[in-house]
């Protein structure tokens, strides 16, 4: 049968003169056929002889079995013969190829959603993106983890994705999600999964394992190419994309993981989509379902050991980052984990400090509270013990100006004064030492005299009779003044 492009043509060649033999060899049809196409009035319609089979009464049955049941040809064959069938198994095979197309697109297309009860799942997985971090482009990762029953979610960023920051990434967002699911989805990473073989078991990275069994949790990798077994977790990251990378920047990356917390607590507490209630809100209840973290974070790679400097730094990679002092000359370790961040730990693995990684060569990094179990310590240099009396008192440097015209060694003096402060404010000690300006008390025993016979009058105003006290005014001492008559400690 000719088609619609035939009759189309056919007419238009006669409607401009060419006769019906010339349409006939040009087309290279019958001048029969050219004869029929210009008859007709309406363009030519394929029409399919429809022949019946023997399964036609069984079809509805058929499609039921196969799409439905998932059953294969022979056992349609076997359960049609039972219900009277006297065909052959070609038609059913025939009419199994018409209907494979359809199974294909059902068993691609439909899911049913699982909602998990509380406590019982947790998915995990990330994804990269490009940052400008501190001036510059940036590759990062995001990694995420989503509580599958209240859709509570949390994020933090590395710029690494290794085994090392993938298990502290896991610790790391359980622990910002309160505690610990019964299982974890994951995908299938060498760091996690070694093999995932359809309808076999699956066979796990052993620091993998490791790290289950210090979490609590049971892993479960998702079925390859079947990013729905996770779609939970897939789906937020085109809304992190749209709503907090585009056309932001951040000095540090630091900066970046903090922003990015609030990013998602600010997400959290906006009505889910599916579920149709606040995350934040189902995290509560859902936190009474969770297990507890464990104290010490499981550490996949052994640490690098250093010792303490008198000074109290820590060289890494020729920079040097500060410890509490009570670490010098002790030996501490060290790891780096997510390409930015150094944990620092004593030998017992107690965490000690972190820090961003310096990117100055040769850079020093230190925090004053490190220090401030010497920094209350009397200098001993005469400099030293000038420029603190000086900064500590008001009359710091007219007390010392007339001391040094009466005195021998009027620096020895100012040194004893210094350490009244563990005992009187410096407020208090300042109106002493004005009052023993005035009065040309310029030696320790003698203001210490003053401080106990005076002290009252001189700081509260009020006049009194009584001999020394160890609580004056409601000032407790922390020690009497005996305590400095030999000189005290150093």
């Amino acid at each position: 049968m000719k088609d619609v492009h035939d009759w189309i043509t056919v007419k238009r060649m006669f409607k401009n003169g060419v006769n019906i033999n010339q349409i006939a060899k040009r087309m290279n049809m019958s001048r029969n056929t050219v004869k029929k196409l210009l008859k007709q009035k309406t363009e030519p319609r394929y029409t399919r002889t429809v022949i019946k089979t023997k399964i036609d009464k069984y079809k509805d049955q058929i499609r039921t079995w196969y799409l439905e049941n998932d059953f294969i040809g022979t056992r349609i064959y076997e359960e049609l013969i039972k219900l009277g069938y006297e065909g052959s198994i070609n038609p059913i095979y025939r009419y199994l190829r018409t209907l494979k197309e359809e199974k294909n697109k059902i068993s691609k297309k439909a899911t049913v959603r699982i909602e998990t009860p509380p406590g019982e799942q947790a998915q995990f997985d990330w994804s990269p993106y490009k940052m400008v971090i501190g001036n510059e482009i940036r590759n990062v990762i995001c990694f995420s983890m989503i509580l599958s029953s209240s859709r509570d979610k949390s994020i933090v960023f590395s710029l690494t994705e290794d085994a090392d920051a993938i298990y502290e990434a896991i610790q790391e967002l359980f622990e910002d999600l309160g505690g610990v699911t019964a299982e974890l989805i994951i995908d299938n990473p060498k760091s996690l999964v070694i093999e995932n073989i359809p309808d076999s078991e699956p066979k796990f990275n052993i620091d993998a394992l490791r790290l289950a069994a210090h979490l609590g949790t049971e892993l479960t990798p998702c079925s390859t190419y079947r990013a729905k077994t996770k779609g939970k977790i897939e789906k937020p990251y085109q809304y992190i994309d749209e709503h907090f990378i585009k056309g932001n920047s951040f000095n540090s990356i630091s900066e970046l993981n903090i922003a990015g917390k609030e990013f998602i607590g600010n997400w959290n507490k906006k009505v889910h989509g599916t579920t149709k209630r606040i995350p934040e809100e189902a995290h509560k209840e859902e936190l009474n379902y969770l297990s507890p973290l464990p104290q010490k974070r499981f550490i996949k790679s052994s640490l690098e050991k250093r010792k303490v400097s008198p000074d109290s730094f820590v060289s890494i990679d020729t920079k040097k980052y500060s410890v509490p002092v009570k670490y010098v000359d002790k030996q501490v370790q060290y790891r780096i984990i997510y390409g930015y961040k150094i944990e620092i730990y004593d030998m017992n693995m107690n965490f000690i400090q972190a820090y961003e990684v310096s990117t100055s060569k040769n850079s020093i990094t230190k925090l004053d509270e490190h220090y401030e179990a010497i920094t209350n310590k009397i200098p001993k240099s005469i400099p030293e013990i000038k420029r603190q009396f000086k900064a500590s008192f008001i009359n710091g440097e007219s007390f010392l100006e007339i001391a040094a015209r009466v005195l021998d060694q009027p620096v020895y003096h100012a040194r004893q004064i210094l350490k009244l402060k563990e005992l009187y404010t410096i407020q208090s000690l300042d109106k002493i030492l004005e009052y023993c300006i005035k009065n040309s008390i310029f030696d320790i025993d003698g203001i210490k005299d003053v401080l106990k016979e005076k002290y009252i009058e001189i700081v509260l105003g009020e006049k009194v009779d009584s001999a020394p006290h160890t609580n004056i005014g409601g000032h407790s001492l922390a020690r009497d003044l005996s305590y400095y008559e030999g000189g005290g400690q150093n």
